[in-house]
């Protein structure tokens, strides 16, 4: 696995300590997402679809490090929008590290070249960039051509400089299993990239691209057929092999939103990264007030074909320290490809779905023409001058 042991080590101590408290609900990774503004457009991305009020909102670095510290998740996530374009991003991270915290700073990896000077390689910092297959399938999937090859020349620049660097691999409908594999392949072998984060998209209400995302057979078939071609390879994935199993077809989970709890612009996020239904003032409000049971697959209209790591990734690995000898076998063996799946979640019972968008912004902004205006900054030229 590509996680550093000395990851592995602390959050299996964190989590061990947890379930010997009795802590049924608790955070494993911190979603930080520090802005919504992005340098791209992605057709299957439902995270950009807001006003210029929004866009040009940002946390600042002492937000973020209250978040840290407010959450206490042993590791963080730092998504977007594009992360990089936020002119406290070093300071961010080196807060984060300083923490020994574990950071995963996701990017597109379009300014990551630029922006390296920023940061210091550690153990306790992976870049995870965004790619979506080789260079036509990911350029076609973030609506831009030539971000493939930028994405792997930063990669490699990286590299040379001794940081760690993994890939962010989100899979839509119409994926070809064979050019996946093959991909896995060259970022495996030549580009020897510190692991691979794999995840079906989300189905975002607001997305521009409706049409191609997995539903949860789909999902399975299509991994199946991956995991299938990647028999005696040696791919390393920074997913669990329980999740891993679970997107193969052989593990009926429930999600577990708490797990990955989000900070952004909003406040702290209900219920989960994925899906905005409303926002606590704090990480206290959202842990204790947030109607956990009212969310999940079978439960929610639009949580219907969720299969994401940031859903189903702390239910694994609970499943782990609970089941270590499943895992073990997992981990020797390899996903399951050839046995039956098990029986899926009943959908038939889920509420149905609740439209709360609109509400949210137009309230958000409305608060933010009423609050003192922030000193401007070139974050916002930034992501226009690389958006063309």
């Amino acid at each position: 696995m590509s996680v550093p042991l000395i990851a592995q080590a602390r959050i299996g101590a964190y989590m061990l300590k947890q379930r010997i408290m009795g802590n049924e609900r608790f955070p494993l990774v911190l979603m930080l997402e520090p802005l919504f503004r992005c340098n791209l457009a992605c057709a299957g991305c439902g995270k950009i679809d807001y006003p210029d009020e929004i866009l040009n909102k940002r946390l600042s670095l002492k937000e973020c490090l209250d978040a840290v510290d407010e959450c206490g998740a042993p590791a963080v996530a730092i998504p977007g929008g594009e992360p990089l374009l936020h002119k406290e991003i070093g300071e961010i991270v080196k807060g984060i590290v300083a923490r020994k915290k574990f950071v995963s700073l996701c990017t597109n990896a379009l300014l990551m070249e630029k922006k390296l000077h920023l940061f210091t390689p550690s153990p306790y910092l992976t870049f995870s960039v965004h790619l979506d297959g080789d260079e036509g399938q990911h350029d076609k999937s973030v609506c831009q051509e030539g971000t493939y090859v930028k994405a792997v020349a930063a990669i490699k620049a990286a590299k040379a400089k001794g940081f760690r660097v993994g890939i962010n691999c989100t899979l839509f409908d119409g994926t070809d299993a064979k050019r996946i594999s093959d991909f896995f392949n060259f970022v495996t072998d030549e580009l020897k990239i510190d692991g691979i984060t794999v995840s079906p998209g989300y189905a975002y209400e607001r997305a521009p691209d409706q049409q191609h995302f997995l539903n949860r057979q789909k999902t399975k078939n299509l991994f199946r057929d991956i995991f299938r071609r990647g028999k005696g390879k040696k791919w390393d994935f920074s997913n669990s092999g329980l999740f891993l199993d679970f997107l193969a077809g052989n593990e009926k989970y429930e999600c577990a939103p708490w797990g990955m709890p989000a900070r952004n612009v909003f406040g702290w996020q209900r219920p989960c990264y994925l899906l905005g239904e409303g926002y606590a003032a704090s990480f206290k409000q959202l842990m204790e007030e947030t109607e956990w049971e009212k969310y999940g697959t079978g439960k929610y209209q639009k949580c219907a074909d969720c299969m994401v790591h940031c859903g189903y990734e702390a239910t694994a690995a609970m499943d782990a320290i609970k089941h270590p000898l499943k895992a073990l076998a997992v981990a020797l063996r390899g996903v399951e490809t050839e046995a039956p799946m098990i029986e899926d979640i009943d959908l038939s019972h889920a509420r149905p779905a609740e439209y709360v968008f609109d509400k949210n912004v137009q309230k958000f902004v409305a608060d933010t023409k009423h609050a003192p205006k922030a000193s401007a900054n070139k974050d916002a030229a930034d992501s226009k001058s690389h958006a063309a």
